[in-house]
């Protein structure tokens, strides 16, 4: 009985890990329409392709080093120690932070979309996914928590708390993809003079699909990253919630209904919470959700007028700064004065966010110096004005146009 038992939980938390990678993998969908419906028709089919070529190469790359790296578990034995006693645990946890890992050169695509070298940023992204995020990973998750975590545990009273990655994954990647971005420049025509010419998007309804799906997903992202069944949290489903719903109507009003704004609003409140999903008020979560989305609109706004930064789909500003935000967020508004769960320290929230920024910019920028160094990293003008779809995919979107 006690066998069947175990067997039956063991099942229960495989399940539920599965559940959860798979939705979270479907993610990955929604970054490529969000993609696909900002940039330009020409430059389409290669939003789609990077997106599943990046997941692939992230992977094989995460199976083989990076998960090692993070959580000291080696994939390379029989299929039978694989399985194991308790159903294959492992594997499906390998198969769910695989979907976090992966994010980061997702998040990257949309940044330096439309003028970057298709093959040398897979290899920059197998570089991150492979080596550079996983470390970090095993700071605050992994194998070596004991080290930061515990560090900061016995000097301010708690640990660095990311429940779902704000910090880790969303902050991560879009702070490296900041180096990545400048080191490619503006795309042609985006500033002409120190004029700012604005680059209209190409498909709205793609663009809401992309959002309706990561949002869908997201509820995968952070109700699973309790990774067992009876860790299960309503509070963090609605604070989930609550945290899109502020960053929309937040977004709504600010942008004066942009529907650019209002759909990215969304993902910025569902970054932002993702860190104290699970220890702040669901009022708390709307507001911090809300805050998210003010810090893109305008952080958007200021990134691509004042600093004249062609970050083609804000992740800069959406997944870098708001995913700091939502870090030291947790700190604020998980504490019990503001009806949160405590066991937070803001200096340790603080601590731990500057350190992932810190972290993530010197990464990439050493790994970008040296893509551009060893291989070139933007295409040539001419293939820039024809598109990377025709340049190097060999084909558009929308082939039917050229039929005669």
């Amino acid at each position: 009985m006690e066998a069947s038992i175990v067997s039956l939980r063991n099942g229960g938390d495989v399940l539920f890990l599965m559940l959860g990678a798979v939705m979270v993998f479907a993610m990955h969908a929604g970054f490529a329409f969000l993609e696909v419906g900002t940039v330009r028709k020409k430059s389409q089919v290669n939003a789609f392709v990077k997106i599943l070529s990046d997941w692939s190469v992230s992977t094989i790359i995460y199976f083989l080093i990076g998960y090692p790296i993070a959580y000291g578990i080696d994939f390379l034995q029989p299929a039978a120690g694989l399985l194991g006693d308790n159903q294959g645990i492992e594997l499906v946890r390998f198969f769910f932070l695989l979907c976090f890992a992966a994010c980061i050169p997702a998040i990257i695509s949309g940044g330096i979309a439309e003028r970057a070298k298709f093959w040398p940023q897979v290899a920059a992204g197998a570089v991150f996914v492979g080596l550079a995020y996983p470390f970090f990973e095993s700071l605050i998750w992994g194998r070596n928590s004991s080290y930061l975590q515990g560090f900061l545990e016995r000097t301010l009273g708690a640990p660095f708390h990311d429940f779902a990655g704000s910090v880790v994954v969303h902050s991560m990647g879009g702070w490296m993809a900041l180096p990545a971005v400048l080191i490619l420049g503006p795309r042609m025509g985006r500033y002409v003079r120190g004029k700012s010419h604005p680059i209209p998007v190409s498909n709205i309804p793609f663009l809401a699909l992309g959002s309706w799906i990561l949002a869908v997903g997201w509820f995968g992202f952070n109700v699973m990253s309790a990774q067992k069944l009876e860790g299960i949290s309503g509070l963090v489903a609605v604070n989930s919630l609550m945290a899109m719903v502020g960053g929309v109507l937040f977004a709504l009003v600010a942008s004066r209904n942009d529907p650019g704004f209002v759909h990215n609003g969304a993902l910025a409140g569902l970054i932002a919470i993702c860190a104290g999903s699970d220890i702040v008020h669901p009022l708390a979560a709307f507001l911090l959700g809300g805050i998210g989305s003010l810090i893109f609109v305008y952080g958007f706004q200021w990134e691509q007028e004042k600093l004249k930064i062609d970050d083609v789909l804000g992740v800069w500003p959406l997944h870098g700064v708001v995913g700091s935000w939502g870090g030291i967020a947790a700190g604020i508004f998980g504490m019990p004065v503001f009806g949160g769960m405590g066991g937070v320290n803001f200096f340790s929230q603080l601590i731990g966010t500057l350190l992932a920024i810190a972290y993530a910019l010197t990464v990439s920028v050493l790994v970008y110096v040296m893509v551009r160094n060893l291989f070139g990293f933007r295409m040539t003008d001419e293939d820039e004005f024809a598109g990377p779809d025709l340049r190097i995919h060999n084909i558009d979107a929308y082939p039917e146009d050229h039929v005669r």
